[in-house]
């Protein structure tokens, strides 16, 4: 998907919340519908969502309320090893907002195997890059409990800025941290 963005520092640039973006570990693509087994089984371990708002979505039934969600935001990536060609996890771009010049960016998940290894901060810094052409500010929102989470983002830079009860796919409110990272 496409947006215009009209408050930037180049004003008629658009604003690409599915661009290609390739790093030296993964490279994100637009996350397709063809991607659901794929990514289900990049996200079936149980482990994965130990400390998650949705520690079920090991389970096909959750996930596909992520997946179906994913689709809908017309902001997703499918997060691809650049060693193996495979799909490991996703994140996406959402509420983005041309008025305050902020995007948000979550839903953020890669294999337990790739933890630790420098493939989400390098996920994270094409996406921050790619957006600190049009935004001024990105926000992530984090589970209260999420500590692996606030820890590595805290690590790229974000710092915490305000709570949030945000609804979960189930419709029960899931208690968040937001968190921020400014383009200056």
């Amino acid at each position: 998907m496409v947006v215009i963005l009209s408050l930037c520092e180049n004003p008629g640039m658009e604003f690409d919340l599915q661009p290609i973006l390739k790093g030296t570990l993964v490279q994100l693509r637009p996350l397709v519908v063809e991607d659901f087994e794929a990514l289900y089984a990049a996200a079936s371990d149980p482990l994965l969502w130990a400390q998650h708002p949705e520690p079920l979505r090991y389970r096909r039934d959750v996930f596909q309320k992520f997946f179906d969600g994913a689709m809908e935001s017309k902001g997703a990536f499918a997060v691809m090893d650049m060693a193996s060609g495979r799909i490991i996890g996703s994140s996406r771009y959402y509420d983005y907002n041309p008025a305050q010049r902020d995007v948000k960016i979550g839903y953020t998940f890669v294999e337990r195997e790739f933890w630790g290894a420098g493939y989400n901060p390098e996920m994270k810094k094409l996406m921050l890059d790619h957006a600190f052409r049009y935004v001024e500010r990105v926000l992530f929102e984090i589970g209260e409990t999420n500590i692996r989470s606030q820890t590595a983002i805290a690590r790229i830079g974000a710092q915490l800025v305000g709570k949030a009860d945000l609804p979960g796919l189930d419709g029960t409110m899931r208690k968040m941290l937001v968190f921020e990272i400014r383009r200056e």
